[in-house]
């Protein structure tokens, strides 16, 4: 079955650089970022594995974990570790679940349910589609999914702000419209009638056209 956004994330019990984990235990209350690559020791997700070390505290700060995922055993993803920290002068402290066995990808819809075998042998090829972002909610729900090709590094940036957005409007009744950022204005929902706006927004909005009604960032 394919998954789509407010689905239930697959919960699974996996090997972990920091130990053995069930998902939804791991998440908690919390939200969390899983990312995934096809491959150990590859350019392109070396840098992206430096720079999430890097960025972690701003995720820590949003009640955010991170965890990466390849389908190479977690033996290979200690070796790699070192390997970012000198190139990218970042360590990963977060987990990186081994998926030898495939399961998670096959989870995720990464890789065909019906796939065969195990890591071995297999190349980044073989695992283009293992290239994914999902963004779960303390609701243990998928609120983002992103797949990108393996020759374009990802802009973690932007899941920053997603997150932040997410977390906005999970707490009010507000949109945030294209390339918002924390602390810009946002758009009044849909649902919320002008006269429940007025008593949430007394201070007013402006409106360019009746469905468009935009507003100070609340909180």
């Amino acid at each position: 079955m394919s998954l789509r956004i407010n689905d239930i994330a697959p919960d699974f019990q996996a090997q972990t650089t920091l130990g053995p984990i069930r998902f939804h235990e791991w998440i908690g209350n919390q939200w969390a970022i899983l990312f995934s690559h096809p491959k150990d020791f590859t350019p392109v997700c070396t840098t992206e594995l430096g720079y999430m070390a890097k960025i972690e505290p701003e995720f820590t700060k949003r009640n955010a974990k991170l965890i990466g995922l390849s389908v190479d055993p977690v033996d290979a993803h200690e070796r790699w570790a070192h390997d970012i920290e000198e190139t990218q002068g970042h360590l990963p402290r977060y987990p990186m679940i081994g998926d030898s066995d495939l399961q998670v990808a096959k989870l995720y819809n990464m890789l065909p349910a019906d796939e065969t075998g195990t890591s071995e042998g297999r190349t980044a090829a073989t695992n283009a589609t293992v290239r994914s972002v999902f963004i779960i909610g303390p609701d243990k729900k998928i609120k983002l999914m992103l797949t990108y090709p393996m020759t374009t590094g990802r802009n973690f940036d932007e899941i920053l702000r997603v997150l932040d957005s997410m977390q906005l409007t999970a707490m009010h009744k507000v949109a945030t419209p294209v390339n918002w950022r924390h602390g810009e204005d946002v758009i009044i929902a849909g649902s919320v009638s002008d006269e429940d706006a007025k008593k949430m927004f007394p201070e007013g909005w402006k409106a360019p056209k009746p469905y468009l009604r935009v507003v100070k960032q609340p909180g």
